[in-house]
């Protein structure tokens, strides 16, 4: 049997540094010698072996939730430490209260969030750190940070509460004036509101509009805070003005809205004085104060004339129209709805279009002018039809309908009345083929039983193919 030879072996450096120390090496080794191989070793150990630290395999170990905590706790930021838990624990909760039937259970605890979980220990952190040394704007800045961080639909409520710690901490900032109160006020404000809370959104802006009087701060996109601050009254005014006169809160309301016009002119945009001026005029008009709502609202169309603001002055044409109608004047109200059709119709706003054209039809329909009020609206259903607006386009077909149904009563009852032969025969023809049979009028001044039917049954019965439906329909 042949013997193979031995493999040979290669020996790194370490192995050969060892071979040389072992107490079966050959030779005599001196001290300093062993001290040289022994650093040379831990050279070696250190340069290709080199270990972790306990900090490393802890941090590799635990969760990222827990390495943030104890990073917090180890460098003294305990305030930080304790918000942080108590914001997670206040997720969990909200979605287990939730369950499945909110946004809120369909996401991540925050624990399993690393970037919103870094971003909450770094800028809370630095606004302890700024706690401690005194700096309270820097405090209000990174809280201000983190608010806007979570601006969005799913931690609105995370927002929220950074937006009152801003309040608080701005009301200890006395050097500037005010002004990061200012925002803080308005921040509560708009939570508020969001709410639906208005009176107590209204607190704050009117806080925000205080605080900004006479100042020329301008927020991070340019804007005056004051005129935001007029802006957030108003609109808030006029939702609670709103409420109240859904309540038939009428005097509460326009005291509120007159309140909301003097905020308007103070602003100096006359856009917005404009705006204030046409829902006071509204509540005028639901408090039947017509002559007031007429002098309410056409300051409103001055102005948008002023403007050259051809949307707000259909919209004061329209408003004064209500009130006109509201006063029986409808002559004059026909007048200002043919301008809103006109405006409309010039600058491509269907709805408002539809909106004056079922006014103008209802109005000519009182007044007995049904060829008119079909005129108006057909015009109505036919723009309906192009915007594809299934709710408007059903109501605007009853109303045509009912017209057109008007109508043909005026024109058969003439037939009736007539009480001949060739007027038999015509309705007999039209009720056995409405589709090729028209109904032609026989006028007999002495059977109409006033002029305005006379005016109406002038013209014939139109083919009820053209009724919006196009069905045909039995009387």
């Amino acid at each position: 049997m042949t013997t193979l030879p031995p493999p040979p072996m290669t020996r790194p450096k370490l192995m050969a540094l060892a071979v040389q120390k072992l107490p079966c090496s050959s030779g005599a080794i001196s001290r300093s010698q062993l001290i040289k191989e022994k650093d040379d070793i831990d050279h070696y150990l250190e340069m290709n072996f080199k270990g972790l630290s306990k900090e490393e395999v802890a941090a590799h170990r635990n969760s990222y939730k827990k390495n943030i905590c104890v990073h917090m706790l180890r460098d003294g930021y305990h305030k930080s430490f304790a918000e942080v838990f108590t914001l997670m624990e206040q997720w969990d909760s909200l979605r287990e209260a939730a369950r499945v039937r909110s946004v809120l259970w369909l996401q991540k605890p925050l624990e399993q969030q690393p970037d919103k979980l870094n971003f909450l220990y770094h800028y809370l952190t630095r606004a302890e750190a700024a706690e401690q040394k005194g700096y309270l704007e820097d405090v209000y800045n990174n809280l201000y940070v983190l608010a806007c961080y979570f601006n969005n639909p799913e931690d609105k409520w995370v927002r929220n509460h950074f937006y009152e710690r801003c309040f608080h901490v701005a009301r200890l900032i006395k050097f500037d004036g005010g002004k990061r109160e200012a925002e803080a006020q308005a921040h509560l404000g708009l939570l508020y509101e969001e709410d639906d809370q208005l009176l107590e959104a209204a607190e704050h802006y009117e806080a925000f509009h205080q605080l900004t009087q006479g100042r020329i701060w301008k927020d991070e996109t340019g804007r005056f805070l004051n005129l935001l601050a007029c802006e957030s009254l108003l609109r808030t005014y006029r939702l609670l003005s709103d409420k109240m006169l859904e309540n038939k809160e009428y005097e509460q309301a326009i005291k509120i809205l007159i309140k909301a016009s003097e905020i308007a002119k103070e602003g100096r945009d006359k856009k917005m004085e404009g705006e204030a001026s046409y829902y006071l005029g509204l509540a005028h008009l639901a408090a039947e104060e017509y002559e007031t709502a007429l002098t309410v609202l056409n300051t409103y169309s001055k102005i948008s004339t002023d403007l050259n603001d051809d949307l707000s002055l259909g919209r004061a044409y329209e408003a004064i129209a209500k009130v006109l109608q509201s006063q029986g004047e409808m002559t004059e109200a026909i007048k200002y709805l043919k301008k809103v059709v006109e405006i409309a119709r010039n600058n491509f706003q269907s709805l408002d279009i539809v909106r004056a054209s079922t006014m103008l039809g209802n109005i000519y329909n009182e007044k007995g002018q049904y060829n008119k009020a079909s005129e108006y609206f057909q015009q109505a259903f036919d723009t309906t039809v192009e915007l594809m607006n299934t709710s408007l386009m059903e109501e605007t077909q009853v109303h045509y309908g009912i017209a057109k149904a008007h109508q043909m009563m005026l024109t058969v009852n003439s037939y009736i009345e007539s009480q001949d032969l060739p007027s038999l025969d015509y309705l007999l023809s039209w009720k056995e083929c409405r589709r090729d049979v028209e109904l032609d009028l026989v006028i007999e001044v002495p059977r109409r039983s006033t002029e305005e039917n006379v005016s109406q049954s002038s013209e014939h019965l139109e083919n009820p193919n053209r009724f919006p439906d196009n069905h045909k329909h039995e009387t």
